[in-house]
């Protein structure tokens, strides 16, 4: 259980905290209109995964931090979606469009996998 609360050691904590970082980048250049739309969402959507990582960590149980883990898979597919939206709109090249989603698809499968790690 001692390592549930020590969230910033998991891998899976460390990349996607990398990636708030990767996803301001990508949407400080989208146009300024989506300030309050798009690049709002996807900014929130990668914090919730980071977010829900660390706030799930703290719940105490392994089947309540899982729960957690899954509000942070949901947050990932939304990360997903946001990408798809932004390659629509030509805000990003189709290169940074598979660069994103190769990012977001491996962060949500390593949380899968500690999700499911918890239920064993």
């Amino acid at each position: 259980m001692g390592e549930i609360h020590d969230f910033r050691k998991l891998d899976v904590y460390k990349r996607a905290l990398l990636f708030t970082k990767i996803i301001r980048q990508v949407t400080a250049m989208f146009p300024k209109d989506e300030l309050f739309s798009l690049t709002s969402q996807y900014r929130r959507a990668i914090d919730s995964v980071v977010l829900n990582i660390s706030e799930g960590a703290g719940s105490g149980t392994k089947k309540e931090f899982a729960k957690f883990l899954g509000y942070s898979i949901r947050s990932g597919y939304e990360c997903g979606g946001c990408a798809d939206i932004a390659a629509v709109q030509k805000y990003i090249s189709k290169k940074e469009y598979e660069d994103l989603i190769k990012e977001t698809d491996e962060i949500v499968s390593m949380l899968i996998g500690l999700q499911r790690s918890l239920g064993k």
